[in-house]
């Protein structure tokens, strides 16, 4: 059977995020096997850049389409939308942009659609300058409503935080101590995309982050199956860090996967008894290669953080837990930007419930003086300083602890997306203060 063309393969996997609400990170794990290996950058450029940019591509087909493309035309819909993106984003020559998808409809079996999607993506080659006049009069946030509308209540900023959402976002390398400085590292990338600034008080970043002028393949960094760097954002470096891990130490790295904070953790506290936890089973595949590839050692299990009854012994009490719950992941929009299309305002209030009865179960597992770091990629209040609030106020011997951000130092920490910094992440710092 012959194999899909990748506008094919990039309009299948639009509509399985609109209309199916699969998570687009997913389903190109599931594709790339598919795909030729030129292929598959081609793909995640369309299938991204579109659900980044959707509501204004939805806008301009509104105008050139009389009736909406709704139930098995809704795939034309889609191929629509990635001619549309590489018309206005990517350097693909007019007549390729249209021609082929043209071509992808009848690998679709939409042969009877070729007319009107040739003729919609020429007519807006041809009224491009009026259509845009139309669409781009007024700024476009290319959210929904209801998120923008929560970000107007909480933050004076709103507006700068949506424009970071839609920035394409940094890479960023973690140094393993271990092995190597930062600064040794940034001298061995070279300045051809090493980060210049070595100063982490600007974009408050650990001193272990390294953040790439343009990102690169991870097969081309220095040492890297040896395990001398990690690809993890510049603000979710802090997590082991704040946790400060000691060797001995009985650690829960509670929700793990894919592993990124586990192996931070041991590259701090080797000799550690570190327990690497999550609900999802296919997702800790990702934790033991992780572990693999540094030479670490760490227990793996599957479990339900919110019932740590089923999983671990009777007993049984960590010096350590750092609890990156479940949320929203509204910190980390820019790096999935399909998170603005499948999550839906209820359920906030669902991860909240879910977040504060994680947080409390895990709270009886802590040792009396041990701490817990609370961390979400979320920018919203309701999962963040408003969940510690209620919970050190219904809690007797739960303690805020200060923690130091560069020279700033503070009990409650939210980062926001930032062009030259880090993703949106959330920590908090308890102490547990006495056995009840």
């Amino acid at each position: 059977m012959k194999k899909l063309s990748s506008r094919a393969v990039a309009a299948q996997l639009i509509l399985q995020v609109l209309d199916k609400g699969q998570s687009l990170s997913a389903l190109m794990v599931e594709v790339q096997p598919k795909l030729a290996e030129k292929d598959v950058p081609f793909v995640q450029e369309i299938t991204f850049g579109v659900c980044r940019v959707l509501p204004r591509l939805e806008w301009i087909i509104r105008l050139l389409v009389a009736k909406p493309l709704k139930g098995k035309t809704r795939l034309v819909h889609c191929l629509l939308l990635v001619g549309l993106y590489q018309i206005l984003y990517m350097r693909v020559p007019t007549h390729a942009a249209v021609g082929e998808v043209v071509k992808a409809s009848q690998e679709l079996k939409l042969q009877s659609f070729k007319g009107l999607i040739n003729g919609v993506l020429r007519q807006f080659l041809r009224e491009q300058e009026s259509i845009l006049a139309k669409v781009d009069k007024n700024w476009q946030t290319n959210h929904p409503e209801w998120f923008v509308n929560k970000l107007k209540k909480a933050y004076p900023n709103w507006r700068e935080i949506i424009d970071a959402n839609n920035e394409r976002p940094p890479m960023w390398l973690r140094v393993n101590a271990q092995h190597s400085t930062r600064d040794d590292y940034a001298v061995r990338l070279g300045d051809n995309f090493a980060k210049s600034s070595q100063d982490t008080t600007a974009c408050c970043v650990p001193d272990c982050a390294i953040m790439l002028n343009n990102p690169v393949a991870v097969s081309s960094l220095p040492d890297f199956e040896n395990g001398f760097v990690t690809v993890q954002d510049g603000h979710a470096q802090w997590s082991a860090k704040l946790l400060e891990p000691q060797n001995e130490e009985l650690i829960l790295d509670a929700c793990a996967a894919p592993g990124g904070k586990t192996t931070h953790i041991l590259e701090q506290a080797p000799q550690a008894k570190v327990i690497a936890l999550d609900i999802e089973k296919n997702r800790l595949k990702r934790v033991s290669e992780n572990l693999q590839r540094l030479n670490q050692t760490a227990e793996i299990i599957c479990g339900d953080a919110s019932q740590p009854d089923l999983w671990l012994e009777k007993g049984v009490m960590f010096d350590r837990i750092l609890l990156d719950v479940p949320c929203s992941a509204t910190g980390i929009i820019r790096r999935h930007p399909d998170i603005k299309w499948l999550r839906k305002e209820s359920d906030i209030a669902e991860l909240v419930k879910l977040q504060a009865k994680i947080l409390n179960a895990m709270w009886q597992r802590l040792k009396p003086n041990g701490t817990l770091l609370y961390a979400t990629c979320s920018i919203l209040p309701d999962e963040n300083s408003e969940q510690i609030q209620s919970f050190v106020e219904n809690t007797e011997n739960a303690k805020l602890v200060e923690m130091d951000f560069n020279g700033e130092k503070v009990t409650m920490k939210q980062f926001f997306p930032n062009a030259q910094g880090g993703d949106g992440f959330f920590y908090a710092k308890l102490v547990k203060t006495d056995s009840e």
